[in-house]
């Protein structure tokens, strides 16, 4: 990352900037070959030499090979429709190639680095797997793209909490409550003294309970119930829309005293979301979902820990990483990494707090905290609260007590025996692992 050396006109040393991408790759062509062709096909050349492709605009203009390594071959191709070679051996290689882009191909830019680091190499020929894996970017893009505007700290202070994660719950139904139903949901979740709640990724402007009476109940229970308990809960609430509409589902937002607004970053693109991070005035929280068909097959589309980067850039405060245990295909293992980059500091900062979700319960703390060895996470148990045998409230009790037995090291069975929420969570959500 940062800077190489060339030659310029006149035989003059150029200094440039440039962006490290590192990919995984599958093909029935020598890793070499391959790796040109990618680095060819993504900035100066194309399948044929074409007129004014000279020595100088390569020299300034060329993505370069960095590094190849080779990993391993494999009998069967991971994709359809790659072309092998004439002479083939039937067999396809496996390997890590990272290459080294011009920042001046495309500057401090994230759909058009995207349209770099991605565009056209995922149809090429040669291939019959292609994933970006990781990026390393210059300070350029620092310096273009301020980041999140209140990250950990910040969405600390607005939920008032401290030294522990925030707990907090996802509206459900997704669809289909009323706006009473919603308030009443919320004002026993507020009294309960919960942290956070946001909005389904489903739920958003809907015609049969539009956000504008959304907002303006859901912001009604908070504001009384934080009269009484002296805490006001983060409602994350879901503007994803047009670009013009998420302005104003955001500004109504802060009219109505709120403090959290949601976006679906895969529906609004990076650039939607640094635009909505451009005016926010409240953290925003970014869901990915649709993540799944860019990064399910291991040898297609991008990997978290080069897409939390772009959202880190974009403005992401906090950013969905699922959980461990969880009801999606993920593994614990995938998950540990994502939260690790989403803490792992970028250009000094640019602290997003990883959300934790999907099928969570206590069942779910101690694992979470033995293996990320932080509690700087948003822990959103849905059913896991919504459908706690007592009630939220006991469900929103027994999560805070699953963090406390598990960042005090005392056994979740010996913690509960004097927890009534906590027994019932245990019995409620533990099958089999409630006796461990």
């Amino acid at each position: 990352m940062g800077a190489a050396q060339g030659e310029g006109q006149g035989g003059a040393a150029l200094v440039r900037e440039e962006v490290l991408a590192t990919y995984l790759i599958e093909t029935p062509w020598e890793l070499e070959t391959a790796a040109e062709v990618m680095a060819g096909e993504q900035s100066t050349g194309t399948f044929t030499a074409v007129p004014g492709e000279t020595d100088e605009l390569r020299s300034r203009h060329a993505a370069r090979i960095v590094s190849i390594k080779r990993l391993e071959t494999v009998a069967q191709p991971s994709l359809p429709g790659s072309m092998p070679p004439k002479q083939w051996n039937g067999r396809y290689n496996r390997g890590e190639v990272v290459l080294a882009f011009p920042l001046h191909n495309f500057g401090p830019s994230l759909p058009n680095l995207l349209s770099a680091v991605a565009g056209n190499l995922y149809e090429l020929q040669q291939f019959s797997g292609l994933r970006l894996t990781d990026l390393e970017l210059p300070a350029s893009f620092g310096d273009a793209y301020p980041g999140p505007k209140f990250g950990i700290n910040g969405t600390r202070r607005f939920a008032g909490v401290e030294g522990r994660p925030l707990i907090g719950t996802i509206i459900k139904p997704s669809i289909g409550l009323s706006i009473e139903e919603l308030r009443g949901m919320v004002r026993r979740l507020a009294l309960a003294g919960i942290d956070f709640i946001k909005d389904d990724e489903l739920n958003a402007n809907p015609p049969f309970a539009p956000l504008d009476q959304k907002v303006a109940a859901v912001m009604e229970e908070l504001e009384r119930a934080a009269e009484q308990t002296g805490k006001k809960a983060m409602y994350a609430f879901n503007i994803t829309g047009d670009i013009e509409e998420m302005k104003r589902n955001h500004e109504h937002v802060i009219r109505h005293g709120g403090n959290c607004v949601m976006v679906s970053i895969n529906s609004i693109g990076f650039t939607g979301l640094a635009y909505v991070n451009t005016f926010s005035e409240v953290p925003i929280h970014g869901h990915r979902n649709q993540f799944g068909y860019m990064t399910r097959c291991p040898l297609l589309g991008i990997d978290f820990a080069a897409y939390q980067k772009l959202c880190r850039l974009a403005g992401a405060d906090h950013l969905h990483v699922n959980g461990l245990d969880s009801k999606f295909y993920e593994s614990n293992e995938s998950v540990i990494r994502s939260v690790q980059g989403c803490l792992q500091p970028m250009f000094g900062g640019y602290a997003t707090m990883p959300v934790l979700s999907s099928g969570q319960s206590v069942m779910t703390v101690e694992p979470s905290y033995k293996e990320l060895q932080t509690y700087d996470v948003i822990h959103l148990a849905g059913g896991g609260i919504l459908a706690h045998p007592g009630g939220a409230a006991a469900g929103v009790a027994s999560m805070k007590q699953a963090w406390e037995a598990a960042m005090g090291g005392i056994s979740l069975n010996v913690y509960a025996a004097e927890r009534p929420e906590l027994l019932q969570a245990i019995e409620k959500f533990g099958g089999s692992h409630g006796k461990g």
